[in-house]
């Protein structure tokens, strides 16, 4: 099965040229003001009419209240929510789209347990931030930990490059791998070239 790719933190629009040139499946958006990769409503729309056809949208949330995130959806063509707080399982799915529920490998918790809450997330996000971090801290965490009964849902970050990606791929064959920091020049500024290193360290992963 082919990894999927996502290149998270997209603020610019030739960013998400380059993803979709590189071949990259999806980008992400972060609507968390906190973030230095936050991108307002409109400068998100913005991007999202720069992205070619075919390319999942991805919005962020963290702890977001209702009314943002709908404001965010009138704005915005999202076509998948990522939650990355912790939002319950009837607020996530209130929106009435597909979502993706960030698991903190970080805090204290089980993640096998902590999946099973959230019986209709299409996707979890494996990542290495806890507490009031939302991930782009650029550190790996144990792979081994990544419950191994989930079939097509595991989406693994934290941490990644083009230089690791390889590895993780071999190491769990997720379904796809999500990365935003490995791929910058500097915080919210994509490398054109880093990108197209890291979806073939995906290849290199696939093949070993």
């Amino acid at each position: 099965m082919q990894t999927r790719i996502k290149i998270c933190g997209i603020t610019r629009p030739a960013d998400a040229v380059e993803a979709a040139r590189a071949g990259a499946d999806a980008i992400g958006l972060v609507f968390h003001p906190p973030s230095p990769r936050n991108v307002p409503p409109d400068q998100a729309a913005s991007l999202v009419r720069a992205s070619p056809p075919f390319m999942t949208v991805v919005g962020l949330f963290m702890n977001a209240d209702a009314d943002w995130i709908r404001r965010c959806l009138d704005t915005v063509p999202l076509d998948v929510l990522q939650f990355h707080g912790d939002e319950s399982p009837e607020f996530c799915r209130r929106f009435g789209r597909r979502y993706i529920k960030a698991v903190a490998m970080a805090a204290e918790q089980n993640p096998g347990a902590y999946v099973r809450r959230f019986p209709d997330a299409s996707g979890f996000l494996f990542d290495s931030h806890g507490g009031e971090r939302m991930g782009g801290t650029g550190k790996t965490f144990e792979w081994s930990r990544v419950p191994t009964d989930l079939a097509a849902r595991v989406i693994l970050a934290g941490g990644l490059t083009p230089e690791n990606v390889a590895e993780g791929v071999r190491q769990l064959r997720p379904y796809a791998v999500d990365v935003s920091t490995g791929v910058e020049s500097a915080k919210g500024i994509k490398s054109a070239d880093r990108i197209a290193d890291f979806v073939r360290g995906v290849q290199r992963g696939e093949a070993g």
